[in-house]
């Protein structure tokens, strides 16, 4: 009998700063962190790279177009999730995109605003909150709940 391989999910996040700032969106009526901040952010759909994912879901999500060369990746998180699952998440910066920043998701995101880099919102899922603090000390790796 064969057995069954471990699996990972795997999720792309994009930093955005711009004049000490950070894009943040407010999650809304997902079913997973609702009424908390996190950062434009999916799963990949599976065929694509981390970075095809994330210039596909900044397009689907704030309505930007990214050139996956111009994404950097800042920081990576292996983290356990609360049920037991294992989770992949890369982080990646740009500082160029085109297009105006927009909520194309408002089902989704009620808030996708600009925070202060030392104002964050109360609200910000604490994962993401370490996250930032790592790609601000430049550390690019972190494991949470292990």
């Amino acid at each position: 009998m064969k057995k069954e391989r471990f699996k990972l999910t795997p999720a792309c996040y994009l930093v955005l700063i711009k004049d000490n700032k950070i894009l943040l969106l407010r999650r809304f009526n997902t079913g997973y962190q609702d009424g908390n901040y996190s950062f434009v952010a999916g799963h990949l759909d599976g065929n694509e790279s981390f970075r095809q994912a994330m210039v596909r879901e900044a397009k689907e999500e704030a309505g930007i177009k990214i050139s996956p060369e111009k994404l950097d990746v800042v920081h990576v998180l292996h983290r356990l999730n609360d049920k037991g699952g294992e989770r992949l998440d890369i982080f990646l910066k740009t500082s160029e995109w085109e297009g105006e920043i927009k909520n194309m998701e408002p089902h989704k995101c009620d808030d996708l605003s600009w925070f202060p880099l030392d104002e964050l919102p109360e609200n910000t899922i604490p994962y993401i909150r370490q996250t930032i603090n790592h790609v601000l000390n430049k550390r690019i790796y972190s494991e949470l709940n292990f």
